[in-house]
C-alpha cells in the first residue's frame, strides 16, 4: 500500500488515534515505499438498473457534496474500483450488494428471484477479474431451505460465502422481521458450516413502524451514528444468547465498524448474561448460551475495520479478541478507499503498536482473510 501524507486540513475533521491525531484530510501519495498489499470486503454495489435506489440511499448516508463520486463508484466493478484499489495498495475485493438489498423485499418469490439475479449479475461482472475480485451471495432469508440452496449454487461458482443486510423483511407491509437466530434457520446454518463459509451480518437502515417510532424524530442517527449498530448488536447477541453457536461451534460470522458497539460493552454484557440472566434463565427452564461472550468472539466472530479508521479504538478492540479476529475493510463507497488506506498506512508505526508488532499489522491487513476465505494466489499477494 502506498503511504501518504496529508495536504490541507481546514475543512476536515479529525480522528484521534492513540496519541496520534490523525487527520481525516485529503491524502497524497509519498514517495515512500510501498508496505503490504491489503484485502478489503465490505465492498459495496448496487445493479445499473437501480440506480434510482442507490439514490435513496445515498440521501441518507452520503453528504450532498460527494453524491457524484458515490454514484459512480456503487455501480463501477471492474473500472474504476480496481483504479482507486490499485493506486491505494488494495490487492483483492470481495463485492456485496449495497443495503437493503434482498433483505428489504418483503415478498419471497420476488426476493429470491432478485438474489439470483444479482448473483448471476456479480458472477458475470468478476469472471475475468478473479484474481482481484471475488463476491459474497445475496439470499433471500424468507426461507432458510431454500437461502442454503442459493448459497451452495453460489459458492459452487467460487463466492466466498454470503453477506446478510440484517433482518429479512417479511410480511404484506414489511413489519414482519425475520431473526437468523431462531430454530428454523438451523437448516441454513448447516449448510454455511458445511460449505466452511463465512456469513456477513451486516446492517441496514431502519423502515417502516420502527422508524417511524424511533427515528423519524431524530433521523440523524440513522446509519453510522446509531441505527446501524443497534440493529446488528441486537442479531448478534441474539444469535449468542439462542445458542446458534453452541449448536453449531465452527459457524464464520463477520461483523464491521469493529464490532457494532459491542467490544465497548464487553465487561457489562458479560457481567449480566453470566450473574443476572443466565441463572434466571435456568430458573424459568430456559435454555441460553453456553459460553462466555468472550468466547465467542474469540471462536467464532470475525470484526472488520470497515468505516471505523482510529487506532486508539482498533487497540482497544485487539486488547479483547486477539489481532488474529480482526480484518482490514474499508465499507466503499459509503467509506473512501482514499480514508481507509490512508489511516492504515499513514499511522502504520502506531497500528503496528496497538496491534502487537508488524506480523500482527501484516495478519489484520491481509493475513487473516487469506485464511478465513482460504484464498491462494491473486494480485499482489504477496506484495
Amino acid at each position: 500500500m502506498l503511504d501518504y501524507e496529508s495536504s490541507s486540513v481546514e475543512d476536515f475533521g479529525c480522528l484521534w488515534c492513540g496519541d496520534v491525531q490523525f487527520r481525516n484530510a485529503m491524502l497524497v501519495p509519498t514517495s515512500r515505499a510501498k508496505v503490504y498489499k491489503a484485502f478489503s470486503f465490505e465492498e459495496a454495489y448496487e445493479i445499473p438498473r437501480l440506480a434510482d435506489q442507490s439514490r435513496d440511499q445515498a440521501a441518507l448516508y452520503i453528504a450532498p457534496k460527494d453524491l457524484d463520486r458515490y454514484m459512480r463508484q456503487i455501480k463501477s466493478i471492474t473500472g474504476e474500483r480496481l483504479e482507486v484499489s490499485d493506486a491505494h495498495g488494495i490487492g483483492y475485493t470481495i463485492v456485496s450488494l449495497t443495503v437493503p438489498g434482498i433483505q428489504g423485499i418483503c415478498d419471497p418469490s420476488q426476493a429470491e428471484k432478485h438474489a439470483t439475479e444479482v448473483n448471476d449479475y456479480i458472477a458475470n461482472e468478476i469472471k475475468d477479474h478473479r484474481d482481484r475480485l471475488g463476491a459474497f451471495a445475496a439470499l433471500s432469508m424468507h426461507d432458510p431451505k431454500q437461502a442454503a440452496e442459493e448459497l451452495r449454487r453460489c459458492v459452487k461458482v467460487g463466492f466466498h460465502g454470503a453477506l446478510l443486510n440484517d433482518v429479512q423483511h417479511a410480511g404484506p407491509d414489511g413489519e414482519t422481521y425475520l431473526f437468523y437466530d431462531q430454530p428454523a434457520y438451523d437448516k441454513f446454518w448447516k449448510v454455511v458450516v458445511e460449505l466452511d463459509v463465512p456469513v456477513y451480518i451486516h446492517p441496514a437502515a431502519p423502515m417502516g413502524q420502527y422508524y417511524q417510532q424511533q427515528y423519524a424524530q431524530r433521523k440523524y442517527l440513522v446509519g453510522p451514528p446509531l441505527s446501524f449498530a443497534n440493529g446488528v448488536s441486537l442479531h448478534l447477541l441474539g444469535m449468542i444468547t439462542n445458542g446458534v453457536f453452541d449448536r453449531f461451534p465452527k459457524l464464520k460470522i463477520i461483523v464491521g465498524h469493529l464490532g457494532e458497539h459491542i467490544p465497548f460493552d464487553f465487561w457489562r454484557i458479560n457481567h449480566w448474561l453470566e450473574d443476572v440472566e443466565k441463572p434466571l434463565a435456568a430458573k424459568a427452564g430456559d435454555v441460553m448460551c453456553k459460553k462466555t461472550i468472550y468466547d465467542y468472539f474469540k471462536n467464532n466472530i470475525y470484526l472488520t475495520t470497515s468505516g471505523h479508521f482510529c487506532t486508539q479504538t482498533l487497540k482497544y478492540v485487539a486488547e479483547y479478541v486477539g489481532p488474529e479476529r480482526l480484518l482490514f475493510s474499508v465499507d466503499y463507497p459509503y467509506e473512501t478507499i482514499e480514508n481507509g488506506c490512508g489511516w492504515w498506512d499513514g499511522d502504520v508505526e502506531n497500528i503496528k503498536k496497538a496491534l502487537g508488532g508488524e506480523e500482527a499489522y501484516k495478519n489484520v491487513g491481509r493475513e487473516n482473510a487469506k485464511k478465513l476465505f482460504g484464498l491462494g494466489k491473486y494480485h499482489d499477494c504477496d506484495a
